[in-house]
């Protein structure tokens, strides 16, 4: 992968977050923490802190810095989660910053969840981090048009039709 790519992927998993994040915000608190059929982490907020949380434990792993388990409870509206996000979203510009074509290619050694240690090559996790994200994404963007608040199309086509590919 070169440096275009990784920059352009993470352009389009910010972008897709951002949608779903939009559509979120229109539903109330309680609907945005209530159980929903089809989820992976209960609720929206739930499916929605994991990627948000799976994003940072990647980026410290990067930057070898151990990372703390997220808080299991979640947030309690999607503007709580939205601005914990934009903090994240800061972090992770500042170290793609840093990444050179070198870098990309070196492997970044790191433990597991359950403290396994495991070496991959940088471009690989960030790829892995938008598939996942991918994932918990389309779990969401289903329960949020179930609530007639769908994001739309969140396929990388369109975000490169509206101009977001370098």
């Amino acid at each position: 992968m070169d440096l275009v790519t990784f920059r352009t992927w993470l352009g389009y998993n910010r972008w897709a977050n951002a949608r779903v994040l939009a559509a979120a915000r229109s539903l109330s608190d309680a609907a945005f923490t209530a159980p929903r059929p089809g989820l992976s982490f209960a609720s929206l907020a739930g499916s929605l802190t994991h990627v948000m949380t799976t994003e940072r434990t990647w980026r410290l792993r990067c930057l070898g810095l151990a990372s703390e388990p997220p808080a299991a409870a979640g947030f309690p509206s999607a503007p709580a989660l939205a601005a914990a996000w934009a903090a994240e979203d800061r972090a992770l510009d500042a170290f793609a910053a840093g990444v050179t074509a070198g870098a990309l290619a070196a492997k970044v050694g790191y433990r597991t969840s359950a403290g396994v240690p495991h070496q991959t090559p940088l471009w690989q996790i960030w790829l892995h981090v938008v598939n996942h994200g991918t994932q918990f994404r389309s779990e969401a963007a289903v329960a949020l048009t179930a609530l007639g608040a769908s994001p739309g199309d969140l396929d990388f086509i369109a975000y490169v039709r509206q101009g977001g590919a370098g």
